[in-house]
């Protein structure tokens, strides 16, 4: 796992200067975190590339940016991010057509798998991974991302140059590149915290892209294009539900054992969930010692709640006696989860608004992770695939909405905005839109009921636009502290089986998530294997919220640049509201914070 940067001119020649290095050099810099092992910059002509790596394969020879000469000219420079999971196959297949590799990298593979098939490269790659790649004699730039958008890539149009980067501040980093908030931008940055809707290719700052998940975008001085290589699509299931079963227990085996490849140690981030437990039990047999770990809140956590949530603990103990793992959990504490520095540090990492004490005790975890750690797989996107959320049923698919939107409840959020502000936003307008546009990308094939086409659109909104929220969020929390998450989940072989079958097997037995139980009933104790879905623990301690309160008042009180976008009667209201049932008086006081925090950190002008 790593962290690239870069830019690429695309009119005349322009020969390498003092600044361009100083520019690349700084752009590199704030992605330090991403991948503290090494960093090495390449600048040649028009274009140059950072990068900092975190090693995990060949920890001597992977170095990037890495460089294909012939004839003693650059013809390629590339650097990449992620993990490519068929890197030994697809080397075979290259060196059959007369390809010749120094290392054992997959970045090598990368780059000769560019050299080979071009643009069609990223067809070829399974894992996850983003890249940007120099060509100088034909002066193109290709920037691609993996199919879930696992990993980031974004990229600003400043005249005839592209400034490309793994994070929006490593764009922003360059002195040509300026940050600017409109309407569209406000509306993606609460939107994506606030119920969690991701808009592809979309960021938080005017002029600056993200490079959609499934894309190649080619840049040349003739213009711009972009290609979808990958997508969902309807395919007939043939299958019964034995041999379903048994193709998923396949699949399962196939993803994680892939997934635990590394000369580095890895580990499995063990909540006593169904999803973390599948992930634990299928990679115990190769794993030798199998490492897990587990946060603990202690009597600070919420016990039953709106959200369904029950105690981890007893579950992931049960599982480490099952399984006989080596076992760590983690405390915390809430007072260290609303501390004002920890929380400034997570907004400056995410980039975005923050989920609260969800990612405050996500960066600790991770934290304590790294510390033996380099490399972790986690269960994301078992629920968006298997169907593991309460959201998903035959009344919520009826819903012209995004199915988790009015579970969530967070939109009466835009009341504590100015009402003016929030008027041109208008952000259920804006919803009910991308909403729209979202179930138009979806296929059917001819025949299908209904009632399973509603589902299976249902779990297509959830893979595209609610689950890149959750990807972000990993991504960027984890290379906050230089760690590598890896996902079993999103094996894309794993995601089109089972996006394709009907709906009445993923819940055959009346449970949720029936398929991925019936797949491991071998292989985890009862307990667990009946166990409903558990979100991520929340903080119920008063003193979490006593704490926010007076960060808020703080704010209200001094001359912070959120107050200009605030109704501060209803915040000042909002902090004699009682805490109850109802999440709005927390987390409307944490999106206050968080967009204080944003504003602070990027001080975008304001274009509203």
């Amino acid at each position: 796992m790593c962290g690239l940067v870069g830019y690429a001119g695309f009119t005349g020649h322009v020969p390498q200067n003092t600044e361009d290095t100083t520019s690349l050099k700084e752009m590199t810099e704030t992605l330090a975190c991403r991948g503290p092992d090494a960093s090495a910059m390449w600048a040649e002509g028009a274009a140059g590339l950072g990068h900092t790596r975190l090693a995990t394969v060949d920890l001597i020879g992977g170095r990037q940016p890495m460089i294909l000469a012939r004839d003693g000219r650059t013809v390629l420079a590339v650097a990449f991010t992620g993990e490519v999971y068929n890197h030994a196959r697809l080397r075979s297949e290259l060196t059959a057509l007369g390809h010749r590799f120094t290392t054992r990298s997959d970045s090598e593979v990368v780059l000769h798998a560019i050299d080979a098939w071009g643009t069609g490269a990223p067809d070829r790659l399974e894992g996850m991974f983003a890249y940007a790649a120099w060509e100088p004699g034909p002066r193109r730039l290709t920037l691609a991302r993996d199919r879930f958008g696992i990993k980031p890539l974004c990229y600003a149009r400043i005249g005839d140059t592209v400034v490309f980067g793994s994070e929006p501040k490593a764009v922003l980093a360059h002195p040509a590149v300026t940050a600017r908030l409109d309407l569209d931008g406000l509306r993606e940055l609460l939107l994506s915290a606030h119920p969690m809707i991701k808009t592809p290719g979309r960021s938080a700052f005017a002029g600056l892209n993200e490079v959609a998940p499934a894309t190649v975008v080619t840049m040349t001085p003739e213009g711009v294009h972009a290609r979808r290589y990958w997508t969902l699509t309807p395919a007939e299931h043939r299958d019964d539900l034995p041999a379903t079963v048994a193709r998923v227990r396949r699949l399962l085996e196939e993803a994680v054992t892939g997934h635990l490849a590394a000369d580095v140690p890895v580990s499995v981030l063990l909540s006593g969930g169904l999803d973390s437990s599948v992930i634990a039990a299928l990679a115990r047999p190769a794993a030798g010692t199998l490492h897990t770990l587990s946060v603990d809140l202690g009597n600070q956590a919420s016990d039953r709640d709106a959200m369904g949530r029950d105690p981890d603990g007893p579950y992931a103990e049960l599982m480490v006696r099952h399984l006989g793992t080596s076992h760590r959990r983690v405390r915390l504490d809430a007072g260290a989860l609303a501390d004002p520095d920890r929380r400034a540090r997570v907004s400056h990492l995410r980039d975005g608004l923050t989920l609260g004490d969800f990612d405050t005790s996500l960066l600790q975890l991770y934290g304590a992770v790294r510390e033996d750690f380099p490399v972790t797989l986690a269960g994301d996107g078992a629920d968006e695939l298997f169907g593991g959320y309460r959201w998903f049923t035959p009344q919520a698919a009826t819903a012209k909405s995004f199915p988790w939107d009015s579970v969530l409840d967070r939109a009466d959020l835009t009341r504590l905005l100015d009402p003016a502000l929030a008027a041109a936003l208008d952000l259920p307008a804006h919803r009910a839109a991308l909403h729209k546009a979202a179930c138009a990308e979806i296929e059917h094939l001819p025949g299908t009921a209904p009632a399973e086409a509603a589902l299976r659109r249902d779990s297509y909104l959830n893979l595209t636009r609610f689950l890149p929220c959750l990807l972000d969020r990993a991504d960027r929390l984890s290379m906050g502290v230089g760690l590598e998450v890896r996902v079993p989940f999103l094996d894309h072989h794993l995601v089109e089986y089972v996006f394709n079958t009907p709906w009445d097997m993923k819940t055959f037995d009346g449970r949720e998530k029936s398929l991925l139980r019936a797949a491991v009933t071998d292989l985890l104790p009862e307990p667990v294997l009946a166990r409903r879905k558990s979100p991520y623990p929340m903080v119920r301690d008063p003193a979490y919220r006593a704490s926010l309160t007076a960060q808020v008042h703080r704010i209200l009180t001094g001359t912070g640049p959120a107050t200009d976008l605030l109704d501060t009667a209803a915040v000042r209201s909002l902090l004699l509201e009682p805490t109850g049932a109802d999440r709005f008086p927390r987390e409307g006081l944490e999106l206050v914070l968080d967009l204080d925090h944003w504003l602070r950190i990027h001080r975008p002008t304001l274009h509203l």
